[in-house]
């Protein structure tokens, strides 16, 4: 059985992928990691990760393109904000038995990929607390008007940065046949923030994978990971929830632009330039909240 890491990067985020891979690295010398490249420009960042950790471009760029393509034809190519984002859907068709996917805005505080033995009882794996803010910037109240969804099924949903499965679990045409729905009924989906994959896939896994597990809801319950969250207290450069008393097993700036000021970018910057000259500190800066950040904060009161 062959686990590993997929990331999906280009040459502009450079930056947050030497902090990723090198907060991987500080706890796992070991799991091999493939880097899907988000468009033509990769190929800077693809030798930088390769030399310092190892780091293997997916192979079959053929099939990206082809994913890419099927996409547009099926939603038209003004339709996502980002379209490339789905890439990260090559994962269930590359080298690796059992994946772990994880978005360069992300730093990880354990052995990450040791969550994979949750699999003993489930198929699909995710580890956050995206169901709490209700379903906005994923699905419109017409998933439940219309029997979609249940409420219960609905508190499955997950953020699309930080996700394990299985290879082969979901098909190519699964993909497809999931495009042909959605675009079918736009309806179903919040796509106000400039959302792109996240409300497919979420609605493709909700349909498609009956066992699935949110980690956070294991016995005792897990620690939140989201950036904006502002209670998290600092343990040297990891973090501690003090709701569940426990240390973050990884922090997601989702929605935040990573910068002097933001949250928790002592953090960032520490597995920045781990093992490597920081360069002079930069002037800090406050950092504006997207819309999408402050309808979470109104949400967590």
């Amino acid at each position: 059985m062959k686990r590993g890491i997929y990331i999906t990067a280009n040459d502009k985020v450079t930056e947050q992928a030497i902090a990723l891979l090198n907060s991987i690295r500080a706890y796992d010398t070991e799991t091999p990691i493939v880097m899907i490249p988000y468009d033509d420009n990769y190929q800077q960042i693809a030798s930088l990760l390769k030399e310092k950790y190892g780091v293997q471009v997916y192979e079959d760029l053929e099939f990206i393109d082809r994913l890419s393509k099927k996409l547009q034809q099926t939603f038209g190519e003004q339709f996502f904000a980002r379209p490339n984002q789905f890439r990260k859907q090559a994962c269930w068709f590359g080298p690796f038995d059992e994946f772990l996917y994880i978005d360069t805005d992300i730093v990880v505080f354990e052995k990450i990929i040791d969550n994979l033995n949750y699999f003993s009882d489930s198929d699909f794996l995710c580890c956050d607390y995206q169901h709490a803010g209700g379903i906005k910037n994923v699905f419109s109240p017409k998933v439940l008007e219309e029997n979609v969804f249940t409420e219960t099924e609905l508190k499955d949903m997950f953020n699309g940065g930080f996700w394990a499965s299985k290879k082969n679990f979901l098909s190519e045409n699964d993909l497809y046949e999931t495009f042909t729905e959605c675009a079918a009924h736009p309806e179903y989906f919040d796509f106000s923030q400039k959302t792109s994959d996240q409300p497919i896939i979420n609605y493709m896994i909700l349909k498609r994978i009956k066992r699935r597990f949110n980690i956070v809801r294991r016995p005792g319950k897990g620690p939140g990971s989201w950036a904006g969250s502002k209670h998290f207290k600092y343990d040297g450069y990891r973090l501690i929830d003090p709701k569940v008393n426990q240390p973050l097993q990884y922090l997601h700036w989702a929605g935040i632009r990573i910068e002097p000021g933001c949250p928790y970018w002592d953090i960032w910057e520490h597995y920045r330039y781990l093992n490597s000259e920081k360069p002079p500190q930069a002037p800090q800066t406050k950092t504006r909240k997207s819309i999408w950040q402050r309808i979470i904060d109104k949400v967590n009161g």
